[in-house]
This record gives C-alpha cells, sequence and structure tokens, in this order.
C-alpha cells in the first residue's frame, strides 16, 4: 500500500503537481507527491495505537492488513545492486521537502534518503515479529485476501540487513546519496539580505537557483528519524545494518549539530522535532526554546501568512507530545508506564491524565515530587518505573516518589 501525500475523500493522491512562487510569481512543478515515507507515519501510527490500546480486534481485522500492505510496497520498492550488495530506494523525497532530485539527474526524487531507509528497516523488522506473533488464523485470512506469500519474509530479512544508508567519515548520516557533494549555503548573507529565509527553496528559484545545489532543509529530515525512534533504536538499526556506532548520545550530537545549523524551519512541524531531539543531548532549556517557537506557530504566524489559510493542527499535536515526552517524561514503549521528567525550570507543575491499555493514570509532577494515581477499582496492581525506581501502583491509590 503506498499512501497518498495528500488526498480527499476516496484515498486518492491529490497533491497538487504545480506550485506557486510568491516570490517572483511564477510556477513551477510540485514533486511533494514523492514523500513515500507518509506510509511510513501510517504504519508506525498503527503500531503504537496497537501497542498502547492492545486492541487485539482492531489487529486481527485491520491494523495487521495495513501494516503488512505497507510492508510489502517497500519490499517492492527496495531494488538489490549485486556492485554495493546493498538494497537502494529511489525516487523518493524526504521529510525537508526542499530537495526535488539530485543535481545534473534528469530522474525527479533522490536515491536513499537516511529517514525513509532507516525507518523502513525498522517497520519490517516489527511486521517480521508481528508475523511471528499473529494468529495462524489471522495469516491465513491475510494470504487469502492480499495473496501474501511467507516466502516474501524473505527480502525483509535481507533488507533488515542490507539496505543502502550514507555515512561520513565523520559519523554524520548523509542526509541521502550525494548530499555531502552539495554546496554549502551562504547562510549569514542570505539572512542579512532577505531577513526571513524559512523558504529558501523559493528564495532560490527566484533567483534561477535550486535548492538542489545545497546542504540545506526546510526542516528535520535526518533528525526526524531521532524523534520517531530513540537514538539507541537507531543506533541499533544502523549497527544491525554493518555501520557501527559506539555512543548514541554522542552519534545523535554530531548530527544533531551538524544538521540544527543547515536547517531554515520552512516548516512549524521542524521545532517541535528538534524541541525533542535537543533534549537527549542539552542540558537546560534549550528544548523549552524550542517548544515556545513552536507555540508561538499561529498566535504570531511565524510563516509569514499561513495561518489566514489555516491553523497548523499538526504543530499543535506535536506540541502535547513535547509535552507528554519531554517535560513529563512519560514513555510506554516498553510495555510499561516510564517516568523521567525534565520539568523547564520555570514551571512549578504539571498534571494530565493518560490511558495506556485501557487503564488511565493521574500523574502529578512537581519540582519536588512525582505522584502517580492508578485509576479505577480492582485489585490487580500493575509495576511502573518512575525516575529509575521500581513500583507497585494500586487501583484507587496514589504513590509518591521524589523527583
Amino acid at each position: 500500500a503506498m499512501y497518498p501525500w495528500q488526498t480527499a475523500d476516496d484515498g486518492t493522491e491529490e497533491t497538487q503537481s504545480v506550485h506557486f512562487n510568491p516570490k517572483d510569481g511564477s510556477w513551477g512543478p510540485d514533486l511533494s507527491r514523492r514523500q513515500r515515507h507518509v506510509s511510513i507515519a501510517v504504519f508506525n501510527n498503527v503500531y503504537k495505537y496497537i501497542t498502547s490500546s492492545n486492541d487485539k480486534k482492531f489487529l486481527h481485522k485491520y491494523g495487521a492488513e495495513i501494516m503488512l500492505e505497507i510492508a510489502r510496497f517497500w519490499a517492492s520498492a527496495a531494488v538489490y545492486d549485486k556492485k554495493t550488495e546493498r538494497f537502494h530506494i529511489k525516487g523518493v523525497m524526504g521529510p525537508d521537502e526542499f530537495h526535488e532530485a539530485i543535481p545534473g539527474s534528469k530522474e525527479h526524487g533522490i536515491t536513499d534518503n537516511a529517514y525513509t531507509n532507516i525507518m523502513v528497516v525498522w517497520l519490517l523488522e516489527k511486521m517480521v515479529e508481528l508475523m511471528d506473533r499473529l494468529p495462524k488464523k489471522t495469516v491465513k485470512k491475510l494470504q487469502e485476501k492480499t495473496g501474501f506469500k511467507i516466502k516474501e519474509t524473505e527480502k525483509w530479512e535481507q533488507m533488515i540487513q542490507k539496505i543502502n544508508v550514507k555515512l561520513s567519515k565523520d559519523n554524520i548520516i548523509s542526509q541521502f546519496d550525494g548530499y555531502m557533494n552539495l554546496k554549502e549555503l551562504d547562510w549569514k548573507g542570505y539572512k542579512e539580505k532577505y531577513g526571513n529565509i524559512h523558504r529558501m527553496d523559493r528564495i532560490l528559484k527566484s533567483e534561477g537557483d535550486s535548492p538542489d545545489h545545497y546542504k540545506l532543509a526546510k526542516q528535520a529530515d535526518v533528525l526526524m528519524t531521532f524523534y520517531v525512534l530513540a537514538p539507541d533504536e537507531v543506533t541499533h538499526i544502523l549497527e544491525r545494518l554493518g555501520y557501527p556506532v559506539k555512543d548514541s548520545l554522542e552519534f545523535l550530537k554530531r548530527n544533531y549539530e551538524y544538521y540544527e545549523q543547515r536547517t531554515s524551519h520552512g516548516s512549524t512541524l521542524s521545532k517541535v522535532v528538534h524541541a525533542v531531539v535537543s533534549s537527549y543531548i542539552h542540558a537546560g532549556d534549550t528544548a523549552w526554546e524550542w517548544f515556545f517557537e513552536a507555540m508561538e506557530s499561529d498566535v504570531n504566524d511565524t510563516q509569514g501568512g499561513t495561518t489566514l489559510e489555516g491553523i497548523h493542527t499538526g504543530v499543535m499535536a506535536g506540541t502535547l507530545d513535547v509535552i507528554m515526552r519531554y517535560f513529563a517524561g512519560v514513555e510506554l514503549s516498553s510495555g510499561q508506564l516510564e517516568i523521567n521528567p525534565n520539568m523547564p525550570s520555570h514551571w512549578n507543575m504539571l498534571s494530565f491524565k493518560i490511558c495506556d491499555k485501557k487503564q488511565w493514570y493521574h500523574i502529578e509532577i512537581t519540582k519536588e515530587n512525582i505522584l502517580v494515581k492508578l485509576l479505577g477499582r480492582g485489585e490487580t496492581k500493575i509495576i511502573a518505573t518512575i525516575v529509575g525506581k521500581k513500583v507497585s501502583l494500586a487501583p484507587g491509590k496514589a504513590t509518591t516518589v521524589k523527583s
């Protein structure tokens, strides 16, 4: 299943084919429909829903089929090259959106976008695990409905170990194959000339140039990988692919510092991603600063006119994610509740409710304590980890741990 980048009511691709540049009044081709990574987002959302809700009915009736067909799509998109002994994915556009082609190439799209390829490995790993856990009855129904053959998983296993990702000698992930050969942009010069350079693509095209020639990004691309996956997950995938990474946080720090200064943040969501990613490697209020910029998106129309066309609901949801995932430090991916808060220094308390696997929790975080109350009745206790301490939560009772 190749999901559309933009659609209306029937699932067909509705992305515009031309783009208007208000900088010079010109029209040019719009290749954003090549953002095939939208299918990865669909897979990720379905997977997260299933793991957080334990909704087996949805999994067996809809979820497994959705994820299976996405995995099959990516397997069909990857081509093995005997010379490189790697699988390659061509003709795509990454989350960056600025790069539409390799300079000098007649083909649209780029090759081996790192975010796409790493996330494909992740989803194939999850799909292999899922196929092993699914009841035989469910697998049989999937085979009958989709024509899926178990033998297809052999290519999945090969891709998990052999998909191509480019790393520089300094351990910087190349955004795509050929990125490191591009020119550096004169960021200072363009800022002095134009002031707001969020949309460097429009500026460059109005000058008869192209963002394809430069190391720049509209928004987080490589760093998006560390937003969707934890740093340890990213390094696990790279090591499985044969790219050794000694220290996951040092590796992230190198990539953050490299790409942050080459990003124009022409998308409000970019600041959400940088808020979360920076939190892994920078102490203090760096994450808060990114978060605050994201919060201003519509209040101050920071994109220069886009709010008039509609508020940015994506960044709104993203700021909530920053609050939950970083400021509150709530993590559920391990199968149990974990809390490791990092509240901004000027916040005194954070209070909210959260539901995981149909179980509601009330959580209050202050500078001194973390209170967790398991809502509901019954006798079944739940184990949680709060600032590294294992605690047993009893229904209807509050448990307090020092921050």
